[in-house]
């Protein structure tokens, strides 16, 4: 992390990690409520995060998915379309790449990554253009309208993870160690936000989402660059911080993934977690 502003020292640890704490807890989770019926037979969430249910009643599907099996030449189960109807309205209103801040486990490993590459110094690699996952996503939809399989099931890291967990396939386990080590020995934050073809699938729902981070008191901004160094997407913060191309404070990009961590550490609390319609600036 970079060096902490003069008023560092003035909040607390917990005040520092607010928002990442809150997301760990929003990740684990849902993770141990998909593990508690396998492992402890309690069926809070059944399935896992492609498609589920809550308590046995309530449909969770992957709205990705639900479009990859009608590419595939298949009409989803009237069941599977409700699940997707929920998700895509749940995602259109609070942002679609929350989904990868907050749902998806392999967000704790590809933030582990960008911690350790702070904390090792590495500054060497390339990061592919961002525009590469959605041509993976193309490919992906391409490749399953032509052979009529969920291809990006098979290759989904977290359906592997999944995996791993419930049925001790721990051999998947080497998927999610070759995005760690990508990260942080290749490309910094290069998997989530430069290859994921799910990011850049939730990138499309989130464009008008109303939950938006905003940089409402940008005036009190001392150029720290803490917010830039923590954030997944860097890019998104410019425009709303420095007036970059427009002239109220939300940050309004689909990449903006809402995980708070500019909140987090800055120290001037330049930024707020608010809604689209909130463009007032101090």
């Amino acid at each position: 992390m970079s060096t902490p502003s003069s008023q560092s020292a003035q909040r607390s640890w917990f005040a520092r990690q607010r928002w990442l704490l809150l997301r760990r807890a929003s990740q684990l989770t849902i993770l141990a409520l998909f593990l508690a019926g396998p492992w402890f037979g309690v069926w809070v969430l059944k399935g896992n995060l492609s498609a589920s249910l809550i308590l046995d009643t309530v449909p969770l599907t992957d709205p990705l998915l639900a479009l990859q099996t009608m590419v595939a030449g298949h009409w989803p189960h009237v069941t599977a379309l409700t699940g997707a109807a929920i998700v895509l309205v749940f995602y259109l209103l609070v942002g679609g790449r929350v989904f990868c801040s907050w749902v998806c486990p392999v967000n704790m490993v590809t933030d582990a990554a960008a911690w350790s590459r702070r904390k090792l110094g590495i500054k060497t690699g390339r990061v592919p253009d961002s525009a590469t996952r959605y041509w993976l996503l193309g490919a992906m939809l391409l490749a399953t309208a032509v052979t009529g399989v969920l291809v990006w099931e098979w290759v989904n890291p977290v359906s592997l993870l999944h995996r791993a967990l419930i049925f001790g396939l721990w051999g998947s386990l080497l998927a999610i160690a070759g995005i760690f080590a990508y990260d942080l020995l290749i490309a910094s934050r290069g998997w989530c936000g430069h290859l994921c073809p799910v990011g850049a699938f939730y990138r499309l729902l989130g464009r008008s989402a109303l939950i938006r981070v905003s940089a409402a008191q940008r005036s009190a901004c001392d150029d720290c660059m803490d917010c830039f160094t923590v954030c997944p997407e860097p890019q998104v913060i410019r425009p709303a911080l420095k007036q970059a191309g427009q002239t109220h404070p939300l940050i309004l990009s689909g990449d903006c993934t809402n995980c708070g961590r500019c909140i987090d550490v800055c120290d001037r609390h330049v930024f707020k977690m608010t809604h689209r319609f909130d463009q007032r600036s101090a």
